[in-house]
């Protein structure tokens, strides 16, 4: 088990969680959208959530700013985080609005300000995890959603609540953070989501 758990930290990297919320939108919303505009949200959201990110992070890693996509240190995770702040901001403002995806545009906001606010913490020397934050966020969201299209969504809810525990084990495993920086991480993307649930549920 050991060995396998590292597994979960990549496949639930961050950098995939705006992108699969994304897809639970779009999947559960099956019949509001034709599959043309299903695509072109689907890549808008990864060339700027992914693509980007990624492309950014070689340029980091070459420059020696970087020395790992987990960004184990405190100094390395300020210039990410701003920049996926920025491309957050640039997402909702041009392409997922709140007219035509309004669910979609406040998991996203909700992102944003728990981006922001694990931003500011390190400038207070406090590491959260960053993992935890997309995984409670995404969980948060599909509930929500559930709740708000009145879909049975209860094997993909058991399926999200579980992969927290799994990816918060496997950061512990990794010794990647300590269980406050986890706990921090945990609420710091489930409460933004909470707050943002009673402007579209």
């Amino acid at each position: 088990m050991k060995k396998i758990l590292p597994f979960f930290s990549y496949v639930f990297h961050p950098i995939f969680i705006p992108a699969m919320a994304t897809l639970f939108y779009l999947f559960l919303n099956g019949t509001a959208f034709v599959t043309q505009e299903k695509l072109l949200v689907f890549f808008q959201v990864i060339i700027v959530t992914v693509f980007i990110p990624v492309l950014a992070f070689l340029l980091l890693q070459a420059i020696g700013n970087v020395d790992s996509i987990m960004l184990s240190k405190v100094s390395q995770r300020k210039i990410p985080l701003l920049l996926h702040c920025f491309l957050i901001i640039l997402l909702v403002r041009n392409n997922i609005t709140i007219d035509r995806y309004p669910e979609l545009h406040f998991f996203l906001l909700g992102g944003l300000l728990s981006s922001l606010l694990a931003l500011i913490l390190l400038f207070g020397n406090i590491k959260a995890s960053l993992h935890m934050i997309g995984m409670s966020s995404l969980t948060v969201f599909t509930i929500g959603l559930s709740m708000h299209l009145q879909i049975q969504s209860t094997f993909t809810i058991a399926m999200l609540i579980l992969l927290n525990g799994i990816v918060a084990s496997s950061r512990l495993e990794m010794n990647a953070h300590t269980n406050k920086e986890l706990i921090i991480g945990f609420m710091l993307g489930a409460i933004p989501q909470l707050l943002l649930l009673v402007l579209w549920l």
